[in-house]
């Protein structure tokens, strides 16, 4: 028999933009499978943990059966200024789409690897007239982003919340995860997987840097005030990985 998800209570401790948005290490450099106003939808609602005490998220709490958030248009709107139509035509398409998405992570082994897919929801309801929607995590995919003490990526909503480019909020994501030294160095395989890249992108390292990196460092830039910048890894002349410095802009922090 299915055990019933662990419902996350309401909360009003701190506005939803001041608080965290917190994941496993793997989970934040994996591929997430997510359109931008999915991980708008995931992110708010991994947000709306964060105003749970830590003694009730931890997997002991929850057992196996996964956890459960409702949002609301009103406070995906406040989130990500946009108007209240739109926060609920998003949330709504969200909804829909998350059942189908899937987390995919990669395990070395050798010259082999063994490809791991997880689903991110086990259910989602959308109430009409009423503008909210409940999603349902996997019980596979809450040890990821509940409880974490250690190998864990967290950063506020608000430092991620202006962005408009999902290669922006990805890397954004995998930079965080690897804050505490300023650099993340991946292969070129790994930045591909983490960016869920296109294939005419993964095949052209051209179309790479004019698709996905530059605009998303400029974004990040921009709206979110990081100096950052990177470097090619090369083998003869081809890309073979990258190395990217990065750090919050002493001068200040962006207006978002």
């Amino acid at each position: 028999m299915n055990k019933k998800p662990h419902s996350i209570p309401e909360r009003t401790i701190k506005p939803i933009q001041e608080r965290f948005v917190s994941m496993s290490n793997a989970l934040a450099r994996s591929a997430q499978g997510l359109r931008l106003s999915e991980k708008r939808t995931v992110s708010l609602a991994l947000a709306k943990t964060d105003s749970m005490p830590i003694k009730d998220l931890t997997l002991s709490t929850m057992g196996d059966a996964g956890f459960t958030v409702r949002l609301t248009a009103a406070e995906y709107a406040e989130s990500y200024d946009v108007d209240s139509d739109t926060a609920y035509d998003q949330l709504k398409a969200a909804g829909d789409y998350l059942m189908d998405r899937k987390v995919r992570t990669f395990k070395i082994k050798g010259k082999g690897y063994t490809e791991i897919k997880t689903n991110w929801c086990s259910e989602a309801q959308y109430q009409a007239g009423e503008g909210w929607i409940q999603i349902s995590f996997t019980p596979q995919i809450s040890k990821h982003l509940l409880g974490l003490r250690t190998a864990f990526t967290s950063y506020k909503l608000n430092q991620a919340s202006a962005l408009r480019s999902i290669y922006s909020w990805r890397l954004f994501e995998c930079l965080q995860s690897w804050k505490k030294t300023g650099v993340w160095s991946p292969t070129i395989e790994e930045f591909h997987q983490a960016m869920e890249a296109p294939q005419t992108c993964c095949n052209n390292f051209g179309q790479l840097r004019l698709k996905v990196i530059e605009p998303a460092l400029k974004e990040l830039r921009e709206k979110d005030n990081m100096d950052i910048d990177y470097e090619l890894e090369k083998a003869g002349r081809k890309v073979v990985g990258l190395i990217f410095r990065f750090q919050k802009n002493a001068q200040g922090a962006l207006d978002l």
